[in-house]
């Protein structure tokens, strides 16, 4: 995955008003709580990213 599927992820996949995830809703009609996995994905790949990015690599 690229980091610009990471992003249009987190973009979508907001809290609507009912408390359902937006992205699942408009992709695939699916009424999913908010947070959906996708979502919880993007976001722990973000983490791993800068952290990676913040030790430079080191583990």
């Amino acid at each position: 995955m690229r980091a610009d599927q990471e992003h249009a992820i987190l973009a979508v996949h907001v809290r609507g008003i009912d408390g359902m995830c937006v992205g699942c809703r408009a992709w695939w009609s699916r009424l999913a709580p908010y947070p959906c996995w996708q979502l919880d994905w993007a976001t722990s790949r973000r983490a791993r990213t800068i952290t990676t990015r913040i030790l430079g690599g080191v583990r």
